[in-house]
């Protein structure tokens, strides 16, 4: 399916999760690489995270370059932006709460997609890149679920 055969995503989105460093980052950088031509995307954390390099690695296997990111909170995002955004999505039950609280009297749709931290896994080099490719493509399915279609490139 092409993105004209299916719902346009809305013309602002921002993901949130706690640090801004994997998941709200990937998710944003995923929208982008097939939506950028069609909406805004951006990404905040609760707290400012370190950039990842295991988020990088995982998202350049799909050719998707992370490599510039550098992490930002809401609140730093709130000053420099504003939240001019349709679309919120948060990533964790901390940022879902913040974006639900600094959004009460905004016109703005605050989704949650629980999404695990993988972060937290353990063990040697490959099982935690395991751990990032699983969230990696829960948030493919995600974006394909909530937008329509399979971005192109994407198994």
């Amino acid at each position: 399916m092409r993105p004209s055969d299916g719902p346009r995503p809305p013309p602002a989105v921002l993901f949130v999760c706690a640090h801004n460093a994997v998941r709200s980052p990937m998710a944003a950088a995923l929208f982008r690489q097939y939506f950028g031509h069609l909406s805004y995307v951006g990404s905040a954390g609760v707290h400012k995270g370190e950039p990842d390099p295991f988020a990088v690695a995982v998202m350049d296997e799909l050719g998707v370059d992370m490599s510039k990111h550098r992490p930002q909170t809401f609140e730093e995002l709130e000053d420099l932006e504003g939240l001019n955004f349709d679309l919120i999505v948060t990533l964790s039950p901390e940022a879902h709460h913040r974006a639900l609280e600094a959004t009460r009297t905004l016109a703005v749709e605050v989704e949650y997609w629980p999404t695990q931290d993988p972060t937290a896994a353990e063990g040697n080099r490959d099982q935690r890149l395991a751990a990032y490719r699983e969230i990696r493509d829960q948030l493919v399915d995600k974006i394909e679920e909530r937008f329509g279609y399979r971005p192109y490139g994407m198994a």
